[in-house]
């Protein structure tokens, strides 16, 4: 029977507000865990804590956290730790703008790496040791498939997630014997606000229509279609059961088979 029961784990989930954040937020409290989030929107956190998970045990909670500032991290972790010790970590949170290269300022390229890497870097430096002691843990990098595949148009963006993999692979050497366990995530054509973004921009610069660009993106993905973000979740809550406890220092592309490496 595959074993899914997060019941008994206290779980974080970074800038869950919206997408993948927030169904994996809500997937890991549906498979009992007890989650904790954060995000900057109020009103997004406050809609996302009311959540009433399909498993009794399961609850979530939300936190205001800036991830791109060092002290409002250091905030959310504090109050988070001082309810109990977490052993399930997802660095999820993240931005991608996209910018042209030769215009990208010193302060554009450092604050994408202080909310995409160093976040992941913080959270996890602060929960590993409870992980360590308790001999049980799961942090999951939410990368991209921009870590295989970057494009100069995201080539900040891409830098950050290429090294959330490269982190997540270097760690899960050095933890494993105490079963912590480190994957990366690698989401492809998912349909989330990015998307959205990217899709009206490109439309707007060739006075086409939104949706036209949506399809033709769409086509380009051997399924056929952009993911859904719960498709994306369910594959960071296997990673973080009892049924991937083998599973370690691995980048899994959830992108429709997009991808062309071997």
């Amino acid at each position: 029977m595959l074993d899914l029961d997060l019941s008994g784990h206290r779980a974080v989930v970074t800038g869950a507000s919206l997408g993948i954040g927030e169904a994996t937020v809500k997937m890991l409290a549906d498979h009992g865990a007890a989650v904790h989030f954060c995000a900057r929107k109020e009103s997004a956190i406050a809609a996302l804590a009311e959540y009433s998970p399909q498993h009794s045990a399961g609850s979530v909670s939300g936190y205001s956290a800036d991830m791109g500032n060092a002290d409002s991290v250091n905030g959310f972790l504090e109050a988070v730790s001082a309810e109990g010790t977490v052993d399930i970590l997802v660095n999820n949170v993240g931005a991608s703008p996209s910018r042209n290269f030769l215009y990208m300022t010193d302060e554009d390229w450092t604050s994408l790496h202080e909310l995409n890497l160093m976040s992941a870097v913080r959270c996890t430096r602060h929960f590993l040791p409870g992980m360590r002691k308790n001999k049980w843990g799961r942090v999951i990098m939410v990368s991209s498939a921009a870590a295989r595949y970057p494009n100069a148009a995201l080539i900040d963006y891409a830098a950050t997630k290429s090294a959330m993999v490269a982190t997540a692979k270097a760690l899960s050497k050095k933890y494993a014997a105490d079963n912590v366990l480190f994957n990366s995530v690698l989401p492809g054509l998912i349909h989330t606000d990015m998307w959205e973004r990217a899709a009206t921009e490109v439309a707007e610069a060739n006075n086409i229509d939104k949706e036209a660009v949506l399809a033709g993106n769409a086509k380009a993905v051997p399924v056929g279609r952009y993911g859904r973000s719960e498709e994306v979740a369910a594959v960071i809550t296997f990673l973080c059961s009892e049924a991937a406890s083998y599973v370690n220092g691995i980048a899994i592309d959830v992108d429709g088979g997009r991808g062309v490496h071997v």
